[in-house]
């Protein structure tokens, strides 16, 4: 009896401290607030209405691995981040005025990949899992089986119909992902032509960075993979003792730069900062062997942000008076969480939305179709006792039955596991709060894995009001070749963008007012 009554007064000192810590604001203890935040808000969709004209530009976010618990941590990550409980902060996606969920199961796997939930969302076709580019028809690593079930994406359809396209990502270029813009493959992991299997060899598959370079002309293609592109007697220029991988002496680089004009390649910052884009129409940037840093760990003087280059591509590809079709993957964000680091997942996440931010800028909601989405989640869990603004990061107020603290980040399995004898290691605060801490995982695996569930669709622009339930996943690839009048929807008969001028907002708020200004001077 008397513990209990120990534990109790524990408890007490414990509410007591943490409303000593805690400084609730003031207009949240009134009804008031929240019925004003309520009104706002129905005002806010009241007034909303479906913008039915075709999409000039269409704009695909991929957050991978970004399931709803990681966008949930992410938003309350970045009010901390500036001083703030969190809870109360809203990410940019967050503001986008249409939302559904994706289902994102693979038509072989329960569990997807990146690689056949690409082909879905890019190509509009469900895929088994490891491939890219191709139907179910493919199994994984059946080479032969890929001819004549290939399918063509969003990006390659925007392209032979005169718009310009692009590809950002922090993982390699020719990862599964960015993949499935222009590769039809058996298998995700023939990244060059020496991972080709000999089957593979025999019946003539190419490997993925060959695809990236001969089957569509990609004007901006910026991120990770150098390795891929180079032979293997050619030296990485930063890191001289890792060379290329390709067994067939080419220099895939000279062969997409020798066919285009006003095109530029770069490896750093520095040359990166340098390109112009009014005299550049062409730009590949590969700033890693393989993926790019974690942001983290990201040196801004020689490796760009994945805002400043989704930035840099927009201002290249906007130069087309067709418009264009980008694909920004904030592809870290799952590596993050295969290696049971939290920390590293959700900052991924916040300099990804950074760069929605900064797209939408760039952009206007008038012509162009933006949409944020996930291609599968992970047994990525967030919760526990916390109080109001208690660190991500932190540990919960209450302790579990094996008298040891837990941290309210966690994972279902993954290499986190720490059980040994039966018990698992106490925690406290400063070691959740490391950098480089990784959270418990229940069952033991050397990486965490993806989730079943469903992930968020997140729109705005042209016909975004398209995206209004649970969807299958391909129905993301089908709304943005609707939107845009793509094949195989050419006869959409939706009418012209209703602002058809520059993809800066900004000029035409300057032309507006120096009309006003001339009327008035007259």
């Amino acid at each position: 009896m008397a513990g209990k009554h120990m534990f109790v007064l524990c408890e007490l000192l414990l509410f007591i401290l943490i409303q000593r810590t805690v400084s609730v604001n003031e207009e949240e203890l009134h009804a008031s607030y929240w019925n004003n935040k309520g009104k706002q808000a129905l005002h806010t969709a009241l007034n909303i209405q479906p913008n039915l004209h075709q999409a000039k530009n269409i704009i695909l976010f991929l957050g991978d691995g970004m399931g709803v618990t990681t966008v949930t941590a992410a938003r309350i990550l970045k009010g901390q981040m500036a001083g703030k409980f969190g809870e109360e902060t809203s990410l940019v996606m967050d503001t986008f005025p249409h939302l559904a969920l994706s289902k994102t199961y693979n038509v072989d796997k329960q569990m997807p990949d990146s690689a056949g939930t690409a082909t879905a969302y890019l190509c509009g076709v469900k895929a088994n899992y490891g491939t890219l580019g191709v139907t179910a028809a493919t199994p994984r690593y059946n080479c032969s089986a890929t001819y004549g079930n290939e399918v063509k994406s969003v990006l390659y359809r925007a392209k032979k119909a005169g718009k310009s396209v692009g590809i950002v990502t922090t993982t390699r270029v020719q990862h599964a992902s960015p993949g499935a813009n222009y590769a039809h493959t058996a298998n995700r992991g023939w990244y060059a032509d020496s991972d080709l299997s000999p089957e593979a060899v025999t019946n003539g598959c190419r490997d993925i960075a060959y695809q990236l370079v001969h089957n569509v002309e990609i004007d901006v293609i910026l991120g990770g993979g150098r390795v891929y592109m180079f032979p293997k007697n050619m030296q990485d220029p930063e890191y001289p003792k890792i060379k290329g991988d390709r067994i067939d002496g080419q220099n895939l680089i000279v062969e997409w730069l020798k066919t285009k004009k006003k095109a530029k390649y770069v490896w750093n910052k520095k040359e990166f900062d340098n390109v112009n884009p009014v005299n550049t129409d062409f730009l590949m940037g590969l700033f890693e062997p393989k993926d790019c840093r974690y942001e983290m760990e990201r040196n801004p003087l020689t490796d760009p942000s994945l805002t400043e280059m989704m930035e840099k591509a927009i201002k290249i590809l906007s130069k087309n008076p067709k418009g264009y079709f980008l694909f920004v993957e904030g592809g870290r964000i799952d590596h993050g969480h295969h290696a049971g680091r939290a920390k590293r997942a959700l900052t991924e996440a916040i300099e990804f939305d950074r760069a929605i931010g900064r797209a939408a800028e760039l952009t206007n909601e008038l012509d162009t179709l933006s949409i944020v989405t996930a291609d599968h989640s992970h047994v990525f869990s967030f919760g526990g006792h916390s109080p109001r603004g208690n660190p991500v990061f932190g540990i919960s107020n209450e302790i579990a039955d094996d008298d040891k603290h837990f941290t309210i980040a966690g994972y279902a399995n993954g290499p986190g596991y720490q059980f040994s004898n039966g018990t698992r290691p106490d925690v406290n605060e400063t070691i959740s709060m490391d950098d480089g801490y990784r959270q418990q995982a229940t069952v033991p695996l050397d990486s965490e894995t993806h989730s079943i569930e469903d992930v968020a669709i997140y729109a705005k622009g042209p016909m975004s009001h398209l995206f209004h339930g649970v969807h299958e996943q391909n129905y993301i690839a089908h709304v943005m070749a609707y939107a845009a009048c793509l094949p195989p929807y050419e006869n959409c008969s939706l009418t012209p963008p209703n602002y058809a001028g520059s993809s800066y907002p900004n000029l035409l708020l300057l032309l507006i007012g120096l009309i006003v200004f001339s009327v008035f001077s007259l």
